[in-house]
């Protein structure tokens, strides 16, 4: 999805930098309404540009979800009372291991949906797992009890989902924005399965 962007990115700046060219020419033949014209028309296509490498970017990480998918295999792994080791391991090879409090594996994830006139440009929904954290079955626990929060997602200089819950003038072009999570028991060893569906977070304990 990214790289089509970038592919209208470079055709929007190309095409304004041909029209600047254009208004220079206009210029030295001293027709000011013809360079004007050629230059707002430039002007309009950087800005797009420069919109489209911006999309580009902010999206990039995210995963398109078209169906329900593996999103991580997590293993945990009791140190302890209320603590406990997990372990991801991400579909395209990367590994994570935090040590977290709790006695529950919690996880979340951002999700983005574009309009639909946005679907030509080759944007679709899509995911990216936020943060993982230790969690108490307990209540007081969880209020009392000190906690461990963890980032899953990769630093960014542009993040759609940020920009998106910032600025409501996005709103004609992202459809909607949520955030999902799900949680599951850490206080025995076992493996799971996080899944992303069009619903949200889903998580499955796989057979040892």
């Amino acid at each position: 999805m990214p790289d089509i962007l970038w592919w209208v990115a470079m055709l929007f700046a190309a095409a304004g930098l041909a029209l600047i060219v254009a208004a220079v020419a206009a210029l030295r033949r001293r027709r000011p309404v013809r360079m004007s014209a050629r230059l707002l028309l430039a002007l309009v296509f950087l800005a797009a540009s420069a919109a489209c490498g911006a999309i580009a970017l902010g999206v990039k990480g995210y995963r398109a979800l078209t169906h329900e998918e593996v999103a991580v295999v997590v293993r945990t792994e009791p140190l302890g009372p209320n603590r406990f080791q997990a372990q991801f391991r991400f579909p395209d090879g990367r590994e994570v291991s935090y040590t977290l409090t709790g006695d529950q594996l919690y996880v979340d994830a951002r999700i983005l949906k574009w309009h639909p006139w946005a679907n030509v440009l080759g944007l679709h929904t899509v995911y990216e797992l936020d943060r993982v954290s230790g969690r108490y079955h307990d209540l007081a626990q969880e209020q009392q009890q000190p906690r461990t929060v963890r980032s899953l997602a990769p630093a960014r200089e542009v993040d759609m989902f940020s920009l998106r819950q910032r600025y409501a003038l996005l709103s004609p072009l992202l459809d909607a924005e949520y955030g999902s999570a799900t949680f599951a028991a850490a206080d025995t060893p076992a493996q799971y399965e996080v899944r992303v569906s069009t619903t949200g977070l889903l998580i499955r304990q796989l057979a040892p």
